[in-house]
């Protein structure tokens, strides 16, 4: 088990600490050398295990979320993928998704067409904006874990994560290669979140203190080491061209250079920071481990600790109904006012999922 992945362990809450000793377990066990074409039919011909409907899939734990056109779609464990046509005030479960691994990743090119990703290195795609999906790339005997996906259109894109595993497709999912970061680029760090920046740049927050830069989407990177040497779990783009990684122990930096230089930001906080996004209305918001959510006023140069109630971990953030966002995490969804103060007294409004009474 790498190092990062064992601070992880011993830093988080026990139902985040087990998701993420499921993945280290997987990781510690897995091969580094996959056979594509041999994942593609393991794919279509094995008998496929469908995530079980559950009017607790929006409690459960969940990932990452985005949106699909005005729906937002979350993922998370046991294969759940849950969807809101009201921003995160209810939600409902997909219909049909053929696995049971734990989704970590989700991106949708438009309101129809998305992909997700996951443990077991497998990769699924909707057409219908995430009520039904399919299953196009798995290998479960590799025991690899994707922790991030980008399509840069609805031909070419690719999912990443553990041990700088990546597969790329550039017929929509049909046939995936397994290709590396670049000529020159073997480091076997784990690629936790892939982003792009305003004008298109992508990034990858990686271990180590490493951060991955691409001008050409993707088809090669650049590796910069910054003046951290932990982990970075996640980062994003902001709305002024910036970019901000985050990860372990509070840690967070922004680039104003396209990562040429790096200026350490206050998170007011040491715990562990998984997710992040800068709000339609510009505020930036933060969220992470024991019950950590990271408020700014000023565009991500300093934030102010709200820490919820529940104290359990959350691992991305998304805007939600008027005034207020949706955390993600051990919980499942819940929402939380975007204005510091209010939040400061708030502990999250009830989800409630609704599920089909034949199901």
């Amino acid at each position: 088990m790498s190092s990062s992945f064992s601070k992880i362990v011993s830093s988080g809450t026990p139902r985040l600490r087990a998701a993420f000793i499921a993945c280290a377990v997987a990781l510690a066990f897995g091969t580094a050398g996959l056979m594509p074409a041999a994942a593609q039919e393991d794919a279509a011909a094995s008998e496929t295990e469908y995530a079980v409907p559950s009017s607790l899939a929006a409690e459960s734990l969940l990932l990452d979320a985005t949106y699909a056109g005005e729906r937002l779609v979350a993922v998370g464990e046991f294969g759940h993928v849950v969807l809101s046509e009201d921003r995160g005030a209810t939600w409902h479960q997909a219909e049909k998704v053929p696995t049971q691994a734990t989704l970590t990743g989700v991106t949708f090119i438009n309101e129809k067409l998305g992909f997700a990703v996951g443990h077991d290195a497998t990769v699924i795609r909707t057409t219908d904006g995430g009520e039904n999906w399919d299953l196009v790339y798995n290998d479960t005997e590799s025991e690899m874990a994707f922790m991030a996906v980008y399509f840069e259109d609805e031909n070419r894109g690719f999912a990443l994560g553990a041990f700088s595993f990546i597969v790329e497709t550039n017929d929509g999912g049909e046939t995936w290669e397994e290709r590396t970061l670049g000529e020159g680029l073997l480091d076997d760090y784990h690629l936790n979140k892939l982003f792009a920046d305003k004008d298109g740049d992508l990034f990858i927050a990686a271990e180590f203190g490493v951060v991955y830069h691409s001008t050409d989407q993707g088809r090669t990177f650049n590796r910069i080491q910054t003046q951290y040497e932990g982990s970075f779990w996640g980062g994003f783009g902001m709305n002024d061209g910036s970019v901000m990684v985050f990860g372990m122990r509070g840690n967070a930096f922004r680039s104003n250079d396209k990562g040429q230089t790096w200026q350490k930001v206050d998170t007011g906080t040491d715990k562990s920071i998984a997710g992040g996004v800068q709000l339609g209305s510009g505020k930036v918001v933060l969220a992470g481990l024991q019950g950590y959510v990271g408020y700014s006023d000023n565009n991500g140069q300093s934030f102010v600790e709200v820490t919820r109630a529940d104290r359990l971990g959350y691992a991305a953030v998304a805007d939600g109904p008027e005034g207020q966002i949706v955390v993600f995490g051990e919980p499942g969804a819940k929402l939380m006012p975007d204005d510091m103060e209010k939040a400061r007294e708030a502990v999250g409004a009830k989800i409630t999922v609704q599920v089909d009474s034949d199901s």
